[in-house]
């Protein structure tokens, strides 16, 4: 198994660091080196059943191979001391450009070349709803979605009682708007007006 380093580290130092081909992967939080939960069956479930969905979508708007989702990716916020792997991201081919690290070390660090970022909530949840919101929404990342399968969120973040969620950020006026998905709701995306899903579909994808 690999050893994260023993000491705070910058963006750089973690990328430097990170092994090849390595089957665990890591994110840096605030200069200290994260080992990431292996993903369950159920959240792999959702990741590739969205995954699939959203190619769909993106068929649909005649943004096939425009917009792509990447089987890895490093997202670099504007902080030198984070970097997070999202579990899907879609992006923007035509801005890749401007991403200077992107064909030699698969790093992000332009939100305008970011159309969405999923997150699918796990024990590290938190994470989710407070680091990386923040972080994402500080880039400018026009759209970015939490989906909460187990209800993992505290009430505050998901409401009482507590009942699985898809919390949809899209940034209007350069701050995150909210709007949250239940039951057979179905989901709105600025990014993907055509897509045609409820939160329900979402979640049995992982049964």
């Amino acid at each position: 198994m690999t050893q994260a380093l023993a000491k705070l580290v910058t963006f750089d130092e973690f990328i430097q660091w990170y092994p090849e081909n390595s089957e665990v992967h890591y994110e840096l939080h605030d200069g200290i080196i994260i080992e990431m939960p292996k993903p369950t069956g159920e959240h792999s479930d959702i990741a590739g059943f969205l995954i699939d969905e959203f190619n769909i979508a993106i068929k649909e708007l005649g943004k096939r191979g425009v917009w792509n989702i990447p089987k890895e990716c490093v997202v670099k916020p504007n902080s030198d001391k984070s970097g997070y792997e999202p579990d899907i991201i879609i992006l923007n081919r035509e801005n890749i450009l401007q991403e200077t690290r992107w064909k030699t070390e698969s790093v992000i660090e332009h939100g305008s070349t970011v159309k969405l970022i999923v997150e699918i909530a796990s024990q590290n949840w938190r994470d989710d709803y407070y680091k990386k919101y923040s972080d994402y929404e500080e880039m400018g990342i026009a759209e970015y979605w939490i989906v909460d399968h187990s209800a993992k969120a505290t009430k505050k973040l998901i409401g009482n009682p507590k009942l699985p969620t898809i919390s949809v950020y899209q940034l209007i006026e350069g701050e995150y708007q909210l709007t949250q998905f239940r039951g057979n709701e179905r989901i709105v995306s600025l990014t993907f007006p055509n897509f045609n899903l409820t939160a329900e579909e979402v979640f049995q994808a992982g049964l």
